[in-house]
Protein backbone atom coordinates (compact mmCIF):
# COMPACT_ATOMS: atom_id res chain seq x y z
CA UNK A 1 0.00 0.00 0.00
CA UNK A 2 1.72 3.24 -1.04
CA UNK A 3 1.72 6.17 1.13
CA UNK A 4 -1.23 8.37 -1.09
CA UNK A 5 -3.27 5.37 -0.72
CA UNK A 6 -2.62 5.34 2.73
CA UNK A 7 -3.69 9.09 3.36
CA UNK A 8 -6.54 8.63 1.15
CA UNK A 9 -7.96 5.39 3.30
CA UNK A 10 -7.39 7.31 6.70
CA UNK A 11 -9.01 10.14 5.40
CA UNK A 12 -11.89 8.63 4.55
CA UNK A 13 -12.07 6.83 7.94
CA UNK A 14 -12.05 10.38 9.63
CA UNK A 15 -14.78 11.52 7.37
CA UNK A 16 -16.47 8.13 8.70
CA UNK A 17 -16.38 9.23 11.83
CA UNK A 18 -17.58 12.43 11.63
CA UNK A 19 -20.24 11.40 9.99
CA UNK A 20 -21.20 8.43 12.35
CA UNK A 21 -21.92 10.60 14.77
CA UNK A 22 -23.16 14.16 13.72
CA UNK A 23 -25.84 12.34 11.69
CA UNK A 24 -27.69 10.69 14.83
CA UNK A 25 -27.16 13.43 16.67
CA UNK A 26 -29.03 16.03 14.00
CA UNK A 27 -31.41 13.25 14.47
CA UNK A 28 -32.43 14.06 17.41
CA UNK A 29 -32.62 18.23 17.41
CA UNK A 30 -36.28 18.69 17.75
CA UNK A 31 -38.29 20.16 19.77
CA UNK A 32 -38.78 18.75 23.54
CA UNK A 33 -40.72 18.97 26.49
CA UNK A 34 -39.00 18.29 29.95
CA UNK A 35 -40.19 17.25 32.18
CA UNK A 36 -42.31 14.58 30.17
CA UNK A 37 -44.28 13.09 32.45
CA UNK A 38 -46.73 14.58 35.09
CA UNK A 39 -49.12 13.76 37.84
CA UNK A 40 -52.60 14.08 37.39
CA UNK A 41 -54.86 16.69 38.66
CA UNK A 42 -51.77 18.68 39.82
CA UNK A 43 -49.55 21.77 38.36
CA UNK A 44 -46.40 21.17 35.88
CA UNK A 45 -44.17 23.18 35.27
CA UNK A 46 -42.57 22.37 31.71
CA UNK A 47 -39.70 23.28 29.51
CA UNK A 48 -40.25 23.51 25.63
CA UNK A 49 -36.59 23.38 24.11
CA UNK A 50 -36.56 24.31 20.69
CA UNK A 51 -33.37 24.03 18.78
CA UNK A 52 -32.51 26.25 15.75
CA UNK A 53 -32.35 23.46 12.78
CA UNK A 54 -31.60 26.01 9.75
CA UNK A 55 -27.41 27.14 9.09
CA UNK A 56 -28.49 30.12 7.85
CA UNK A 57 -31.73 31.89 9.73
CA UNK A 58 -33.41 32.20 12.44
CA UNK A 59 -36.20 31.34 14.58
CA UNK A 60 -38.27 34.05 15.29
CA UNK A 61 -41.93 32.17 16.34
CA UNK A 62 -42.83 29.58 18.47
CA UNK A 63 -46.40 28.63 18.82
CA UNK A 64 -47.52 26.11 21.22
CA UNK A 65 -50.99 24.48 20.48
CA UNK A 66 -52.66 22.76 23.36
CA UNK A 67 -55.32 20.81 23.74
CA UNK A 68 -59.27 21.27 23.50
CA UNK A 69 -60.35 18.07 24.50
CA UNK A 70 -58.23 17.70 27.94
CA UNK A 71 -57.67 21.40 28.26
CA UNK A 72 -55.63 22.87 30.98
CA UNK A 73 -57.42 25.40 33.09
CA UNK A 74 -54.47 27.17 34.34
CA UNK A 75 -51.70 28.35 31.76
CA UNK A 76 -49.06 30.84 32.75
CA UNK A 77 -45.78 31.51 30.99
CA UNK A 78 -42.44 32.78 32.08
CA UNK A 79 -41.08 35.63 30.46
CA UNK A 80 -38.25 35.63 27.85
CA UNK A 81 -35.72 38.08 27.67
CA UNK A 82 -35.84 39.00 23.66
CA UNK A 83 -39.23 37.56 23.46
CA UNK A 84 -42.62 38.47 23.41
CA UNK A 85 -45.21 36.13 24.69
CA UNK A 86 -49.08 35.60 24.92
CA UNK A 87 -51.93 33.06 25.42
CA UNK A 88 -54.82 33.09 23.32
CA UNK A 89 -58.24 31.63 24.83
CA UNK A 90 -60.63 30.27 22.86
CA UNK A 91 -64.49 29.01 23.24
CA UNK A 92 -63.85 25.01 23.00
CA UNK A 93 -65.79 22.57 20.32
CA UNK A 94 -67.85 21.06 23.29
CA UNK A 95 -67.99 22.01 27.14
CA UNK A 96 -65.35 19.70 29.33
CA UNK A 97 -65.94 18.92 33.25
CA UNK A 98 -62.46 19.38 35.31
CA UNK A 99 -62.54 18.95 38.57
CA UNK A 100 -66.62 18.91 38.89
CA UNK A 101 -66.42 22.47 36.92
CA UNK A 102 -68.45 22.68 33.25
CA UNK A 103 -65.08 24.14 31.65
CA UNK A 104 -66.73 26.10 28.25
CA UNK A 105 -63.78 28.40 27.66
CA UNK A 106 -59.38 27.95 27.96
CA UNK A 107 -56.19 28.41 26.58
CA UNK A 108 -55.21 27.18 23.71
CA UNK A 109 -52.45 28.53 22.90
CA UNK A 110 -49.10 29.83 24.15
CA UNK A 111 -47.07 31.97 21.64
CA UNK A 112 -43.80 33.69 21.47
CA UNK A 113 -42.46 35.98 18.83
CA UNK A 114 -39.09 37.53 18.81
CA UNK A 115 -38.20 40.92 19.55
CA UNK A 116 -36.57 42.90 16.20
CA UNK A 117 -32.98 41.56 15.95
CA UNK A 118 -33.56 39.01 18.17
CA UNK A 119 -34.04 34.95 17.75
CA UNK A 120 -33.00 31.90 17.82
CA UNK A 121 -29.27 31.66 15.72
CA UNK A 122 -28.17 28.79 14.21
CA UNK A 123 -26.22 26.83 16.33
CA UNK A 124 -28.41 28.29 19.36
CA UNK A 125 -31.34 26.82 21.37
CA UNK A 126 -33.89 28.68 23.71
CA UNK A 127 -36.19 27.28 26.39
CA UNK A 128 -39.30 28.65 26.90
CA UNK A 129 -40.71 27.82 30.30
CA UNK A 130 -45.20 26.93 31.10
CA UNK A 131 -47.24 26.17 33.94
CA UNK A 132 -49.98 24.05 33.07
CA UNK A 133 -52.52 22.54 35.21
CA UNK A 134 -54.79 21.14 36.32
CA UNK A 135 -53.11 17.86 34.47
CA UNK A 136 -55.61 16.14 32.95
CA UNK A 137 -56.13 12.30 34.41
CA UNK A 138 -55.09 10.39 31.02
CA UNK A 139 -52.45 8.49 29.32
CA UNK A 140 -50.92 11.75 27.80
CA UNK A 141 -50.84 14.78 25.87
CA UNK A 142 -49.29 15.42 22.78
CA UNK A 143 -48.63 19.50 22.17
CA UNK A 144 -47.59 20.31 18.77
CA UNK A 145 -45.93 23.01 18.32
CA UNK A 146 -45.39 25.24 15.23
CA UNK A 147 -41.86 26.40 14.67
CA UNK A 148 -40.86 29.71 12.32
CA UNK A 149 -38.27 31.10 10.76
CA UNK A 150 -36.73 34.41 9.75
CA UNK A 151 -36.78 33.09 6.00
CA UNK A 152 -40.21 32.24 6.17
CA UNK A 153 -39.81 28.06 6.60
CA UNK A 154 -42.48 26.60 8.75
CA UNK A 155 -41.66 23.23 10.76
CA UNK A 156 -44.73 21.90 12.41
CA UNK A 157 -43.82 19.91 15.00
CA UNK A 158 -47.51 17.35 15.41
CA UNK A 159 -46.50 13.73 14.64
CA UNK A 160 -47.56 11.83 17.53
CA UNK A 161 -46.12 9.04 19.00
CA UNK A 162 -47.95 6.55 16.54
CA UNK A 163 -47.32 8.51 13.81
CA UNK A 164 -43.71 8.80 13.99
CA UNK A 165 -43.45 4.82 15.06
CA UNK A 166 -44.93 4.39 11.80
CA UNK A 167 -42.78 6.34 9.96
CA UNK A 168 -39.33 8.18 11.38
CA UNK A 169 -39.22 10.92 8.84
CA UNK A 170 -42.26 12.97 10.56
CA UNK A 171 -41.63 15.73 12.91
CA UNK A 172 -42.52 14.43 16.38
CA UNK A 173 -44.45 16.44 18.70
CA UNK A 174 -43.68 16.80 22.48
CA UNK A 175 -45.55 15.12 24.85
CA UNK A 176 -46.51 15.01 28.41
CA UNK A 177 -47.31 11.08 29.88
CA UNK A 178 -49.43 10.99 32.57
CA UNK A 179 -50.79 7.93 33.25
CA UNK A 180 -49.18 5.84 31.03
CA UNK A 181 -45.12 5.31 31.07
CA UNK A 182 -42.82 7.49 28.70
CA UNK A 183 -41.60 6.27 25.59
CA UNK A 184 -37.77 5.03 25.67
CA UNK A 185 -36.52 8.34 24.49
CA UNK A 186 -38.89 10.91 26.59
CA UNK A 187 -36.51 13.18 28.13
CA UNK A 188 -38.97 11.66 31.09
CA UNK A 189 -38.63 12.72 35.16
CA UNK A 190 -41.26 15.00 37.15
CA UNK A 191 -41.25 18.52 37.84
CA UNK A 192 -44.89 18.83 39.26
CA UNK A 193 -46.34 19.98 42.91
CA UNK A 194 -45.86 16.06 43.81
CA UNK A 195 -43.47 13.93 44.58
CA UNK A 196 -41.14 13.18 40.97
CA UNK A 197 -41.32 10.49 38.94
CA UNK A 198 -37.74 9.06 37.91
CA UNK A 199 -36.81 8.99 34.80
CA UNK A 200 -36.53 5.50 32.49
CA UNK A 201 -32.69 4.34 32.52
CA UNK A 202 -31.41 4.17 29.49
CA UNK A 203 -30.83 1.04 27.39
CA UNK A 204 -28.21 2.50 24.99
CA UNK A 205 -29.90 2.46 21.84
CA UNK A 206 -30.14 6.02 21.91
CA UNK A 207 -28.79 8.39 18.93
CA UNK A 208 -25.72 8.88 20.87
CA UNK A 209 -25.13 5.40 21.86
CA UNK A 210 -25.48 4.07 17.84
CA UNK A 211 -23.46 7.10 17.02
CA UNK A 212 -20.52 6.35 19.39
CA UNK A 213 -20.91 2.35 18.03
CA UNK A 214 -20.22 3.50 14.33
CA UNK A 215 -17.32 5.47 15.22
CA UNK A 216 -16.29 2.78 16.89
CA UNK A 217 -15.88 0.35 14.16
CA UNK A 218 -14.80 2.88 11.56
CA UNK A 219 -11.91 2.95 14.25
CA UNK A 220 -11.43 -0.22 14.15
CA UNK A 221 -11.18 -1.08 10.36
CA UNK A 222 -8.74 2.30 10.35
CA UNK A 223 -6.40 0.21 12.86
CA UNK A 224 -6.77 -2.91 10.93
CA UNK A 225 -5.79 -1.20 7.63
CA UNK A 226 -2.60 0.76 9.68
CA UNK A 227 -1.62 -3.35 10.51
CA UNK A 228 -1.66 -4.23 7.38
CA UNK A 229 0.59 -1.81 6.05
CA UNK A 230 2.94 -2.46 8.74
CA UNK A 231 3.11 -5.94 7.98
CA UNK A 232 3.73 -4.89 4.73
CA UNK A 233 6.90 -2.51 5.19
CA UNK A 234 7.90 -5.15 7.77
CA UNK A 235 7.88 -7.91 4.55
CA UNK A 236 9.32 -5.41 2.00
CA UNK A 237 12.66 -4.80 4.77
CA UNK A 238 13.24 -8.65 5.10
CA UNK A 239 12.74 -9.12 0.79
Amino acid sequence: MSRNTLSRVLAGIGAGVVAAVAIPLAASAHVTIDPGQADAGGYAYVTFRAPNESETASTVGLDIHLPTDTPFTSVRYEPVPGWTGSITRTTLPQPVEVSGNTITEAATEVSFRADPGKGIDPGELQRFVLSLGRVPDVGSVVIPVTQTYSDGTVVEWSATPEQTAADDTLDPAPVLYVDDAPAGDAHGGSDTTTAPVAAPASDGSGPVALGLSIAALVIAAGGALLAAFAVGRRRKGRA
